[in-house]
């Protein structure tokens, strides 16, 4: 049975190998289509990208290392379950890495006049792709009124072992707000 997790929660994965998968619904009153688009900042013990190339979104799907796969870009979110998902393989993880970070943010959110609080049933979960058993799920219930990209969660190594942390925080900038913080 899977962790549900709360915002702030930590847990350790124990799998090498699982997909992570990203899930919305927009607010049917909006009117357009809501294109949310995942992203993955793979981060040093300096908390920046290692490399450009370690910045994992639609237009790289994959890390140098092979450790984080991106597998295409959701336009619509329509439909019930995962919108994105990324397998994870921490055993080719590029051993300078010390966090995965996991952000959706909101395809031309300006122009459209968008927001995360137009967005509903937002979820990271964790499951084990051979048996399809969920590890654990993150329901982001709050309301991100301004917001217009939020990290939903992040790996990190401590110890030797990878944790998961319910993160769940917005940003109104964007993308480009996380490109800055991380770059």
């Amino acid at each position: 049975m899977a962790i549900s997790l709360e915002k702030g929660q930590r847990v350790n994965v124990g799998l090498p190998k699982f997909t992570v998968g990203l899930g919305w619904d927009a607010n049917s009153s909006v009117g357009q289509d809501f294109d949310l688009d995942a992203s993955v900042f793979i981060l040093g013990e300096n908390k920046k990208l290692i490399s450009d190339d370690y910045f994992v979104f639609y237009n790289n799907l994959k890390s140098p290392d092979g450790a984080v796969e991106h597998t295409g870009d959701n336009l619509t979110g329509a439909g019930d379950g995962d919108d994105e998902s990324l397998l994870i393989d921490l055993s080719k993880i590029n051993p300078a890495v010390s966090e995965i970070t996991f952000v959706v943010t909101i395809h031309k959110a300006a122009e459209r006049k968008q927001n995360f609080g137009q967005v509903r049933n937002s979820f990271v979960r964790i499951y084990n792709p051979n048996t399809n058993e969920e590890i654990l799920k993150y329901d982001l219930d709050e309301d991100f009124s301004i917001e217009t990209a939020v990290e939903f969660g992040r790996l990190y190594k401590r110890n030797g072992e990878w944790k998961f942390e319910a993160v769940g925080v917005g940003l109104k900038g964007g993308l480009e707000d996380y490109l800055n913080k991380y770059n």
